[in-house]
């Protein structure tokens, strides 16, 4: 029984020596040998997953930029264009932009904005969304890359969950953002996409070039190709699906009439839609006896409940006459005081797309008896008299209007298209300028800068939700897809280097439009 006893103790002292003398192997083979090293996740990989104080302060958010811009008023228009707001990776290393040119010079000038790095535009679906600041990274494929990152977590709840989001508009090139001002124009053998022939029904024969003496449509196939945006393809089904129960209005001159014609070729394919219906009275875009045309036109598609509608307000502006009984009466051209249409069905609204431009000269303001009015009276301001003065009071106060509207409508998407560039050489429209350039891209197919080319519109929507349509830059380059001189009725020694051939470049305004929607 005692021998027992101490051959079990002796048993027992041998087990732990063994054990020690294993657990000593075992440690002194940890750490030396780096195959079970990888066992573990290192160091850089818990602070990806749980980034703590010091990722907190290597982070630098992204900040919101807006070029300075100083306008001197000039009795001359502008042609210009870019996106309102900026996200503005601040980069010490990056190399300083200069401010290019403007397209008239004369006209305008910008100041350039003491920038630190490369200032991008983020599209309206991104802006919208209350998302966190993305970390920089350098991938190797820079178009139509798809980023899933995630917040940094902050200190004070270091133990919640990654919160990742999908950033679709994001290139790989330092995180810069879409911008679709950006970007070049690529030949596209499935363009267009309306016949010029067949869409009768929307579009008006004296911009259906196809219908005129012209032979030329190489400018039907090209497409333009945004930098760093990755867009759903434009389909009817999908504009329309996006579109679902909603209504578009686009308010402003010719050249948004031109939009909104594009548009319904575009989401008809051109074709005939007996389905589609005319609900114009319901907006009072009824013929006024004596006139051409009415002041706008509004189609319902009835299976998705979407209208798509158009305004003529050409500056704008409310138009009041000075006296109801005289026909020939003069009007009140309030520069200060949105058009009464946009006043009031602005709440049926769900996309507003405005413009203006090409009518303030004097000769449009004489022609249509407009007397330039602030504040409900007759303006003295001698500034303001000058057409690009009140021009810009009235692009300024339009859209300040307009957003100050926006809370009372959280689902209205409101936009300013900057101006349609014009292309008159050797004359303006009336002394015998022409643009009988008939070789698209003749002047080049990309645009790389992002200095804005519309410095009043850029001004105007500083501050505010209402978003930029940029078209400006890259209408530019296609001097060659104007109407020119082919025309139904043509009139000999004038020239449309003003308005555009449809199909064309108006179609690609609306696929920017769509990708924002």
């Amino acid at each position: 029984m005692k021998g027992g006893f101490f051959g079990l103790r002796g048993k027992q002292t041998s087990l732990i020596l063994l054990a020690l003398v294993c657990t000593t192997i075992l440690v002194w083979a940890w750490e030396k040998t780096p195959l079970l090293t990888t066992l573990l996740p290192p160091q850089t990989h818990m602070q990806q997953l749980y980034p703590g104080a010091a990722l907190e302060s290597s982070w630098k958010p992204l900040t919101y930029e807006v070029n300075n811009i100083s306008n001197s008023p000039e009795d001359k228009e502008v042609v210009n264009d870019q996106e309102e707001q900026a996200f503005s990776i601040l980069d010490p290393l990056a190399p300083k932009k200069s401010s290019p040119g403007i397209w008239n010079s004369e006209s305008n000038m910008i100041t350039p904005s003491d920038k630190k790095g490369v200032t991008e535009n983020f599209p309206k679906e991104e802006s919208r969304d209350n998302r966190k600041p993305e970390e920089k990274r350098s991938l190797e494929n820079a178009e139509d890359v798809t980023l899933v990152v995630a917040a940094p977590i902050s200190s004070k709840n270091k133990s919640s969950a990654l919160e990742g989001k999908e950033y679709k508009n994001l290139t790989s090139a330092g995180n810069q953002a879409c911008n679709y001002a950006i970007g070049k124009w690529v030949e596209d053998d499935k363009l267009p996409l309306y016949s010029g022939f067949g869409c009768k029904q929307w579009l008006s024969p004296m911009w259906a070039c196809r219908l005129t003496q012209r032979t030329d449509f190489a400018y039907e196939k090209f497409r333009w190709k945004p930098k760093n945006c990755k867009r759903e393809k434009f389909t009817s089904s999908n504009f329309l699906r996006r579109m679902q129960d909603k209504t578009l209005a686009f308010i402003g001159d010719s050249l948004g009439r031109q939009q909104f014609q594009s548009l319904m070729c575009m989401i008809t394919g051109g074709k005939e839609r007996p389905d589609v219906v005319s609900v114009g009275w319901k907006y009072g875009l009824i013929k006024a006896r004596g006139s051409l045309r009415p002041d706008g036109w509004a189609y319902w598609f009835p299976d998705t409940n979407t209208t798509i509608l158009y305004y003529w307000s050409a500056s704008l502006c409310d138009l009041e006459p000075l006296n109801i009984t005289n026909r020939s009466t003069y009007y009140a051209m309030h520069l200060d005081r949105p058009a009464r249409f946009l006043r009031r069905f602005l709440h049926k609204f769900d996309v507003l797309v405005l413009n203006t431009g090409h009518h303030w000269n004097r000769g449009k303001l004489k022609a249509n008896r407009w007397v330039m009015h602030v504040g409900g009276v007759p303006n003295t301001d001698p500034k303001i008299a000058e057409i690009g003065g009140a021009k810009n009071l009235t692009i300024h106060s339009i859209v300040k209007w307009v957003d100050s509207q926006l809370p009372k409508h959280p689902g209205l998407k409101a936009f300013y298209r900057t101006i349609s560039p014009r292309h008159f050489f050797n004359g303006d429209w009336n002394t015998g300028g022409s643009c009988d350039n008939t070789t698209p891209l003749s002047d080049g197919k990309e645009i790389s800068s992002d200095e804005s080319l519309d410095p009043v519109a850029v001004s105007a929507v500083k501050g505010t939700k209402v978003k930029i349509l940029d078209i400006t830059a890259s209408s530019q380059l296609r001097d060659e897809s104007h109407i020119s001189r082919y025309s139904i009725k043509a009139t000999s020694g004038v020239q449309d280097c003003l308005h555009w051939c449809l199909p064309g470049i108006p179609d690609m305004w609306n696929e920017i439009l769509f990708a924002q929607l």
